[in-house]
Order: C-alpha cells, then structure tokens, then sequence
C-alpha cells in the first residue's frame, strides 16, 4: 500500500503516518523502485492501536512502550492495564485538584460579583486577587 492509501485506510493523514514513523511507532516501510513508500496491510491494525491509545490519554512514549512489548513477542494486554490503572490514578489527583480549584474560585467569585467597586484598595489593584 502506498502511503495515501495507508493513511486513508488507517483514518490517519499521510503527515501523522510520517510522524509515527519518525517517532519510531511503525518501522520503515520498504521501497519500492521508484522511492515510494510501500505498506503492509498489518500498518493499519498498529495505526489503530495508536489512536486508540491516544484516545485514551495514553502518551506516545507509553504507547511506544506497549508496542516494543508486541514487537518482543508478548501480548500487551497486561501492560495495558496497567497504564490505563495509572493513567486513572493521574485523572482521579487531576480532577480532585481541580474540584478544590473550582470550589476556591467560586468562593472568591462570589465575593467579588457582591463587592462594591468604590472600596477597592488602589495599591491592591484588586483586592480579590
């Protein structure tokens, strides 16, 4: 397959599937005569892996990870798990930072939105932040 062809069948940009390549995600393709790219059909099957595990937060050198664990020989499903049961840890601490941030800025907003614009401190520049 050529290079649109694999792009086109894998949902990608024939761009990304450069980038995958330079990242070190999909070996180098062979060559044909003529210098273009030629595709084995098992591209699009790793392309998915790829943006399934982008979609998933995963990061490209966590994904790089899971498939040198493929390439070895080995089913990454165990891996897998274990960077998606990291990668929730990390959203569970985002999102609980993000509660208390929200909560912080909602008390300070309240304040603010009630507060008279004439009794602001001049050298505070404001006294709410």
């Amino acid at each position: 397959m050529r290079i649109g062809e694999a792009a086109a069948a894998a949902g990608v940009s024939t761009k990304t599937l450069r980038f995958y390549e330079s990242r070190g995600l999909l070996s180098d393709p062979e060559r044909g005569s003529n210098g273009y790219r030629d595709y084995a059909p098992e591209v699009v099957g790793r392309i998915g892996f790829i943006r399934r595990g982008r979609a998933a937060g995963l990061t490209l050198a966590q994904i790089e990870d899971l498939l040198e664990v493929r390439d070895a020989g080995e089913a990454p499903c165990g891996h897998v798990a274990k960077a998606l049961a990291r990668h929730l840890e990390a959203l569970d601490a985002q999102i609980a930072e993000l509660t208390a941030l929200r909560a912080a800025v909602a008390t300070v907003h309240v304040a603010a939105a009630a507060a008279n614009p004439s009794s602001c401190n001049a050298g505070e520049i404001c006294s709410f932040l």
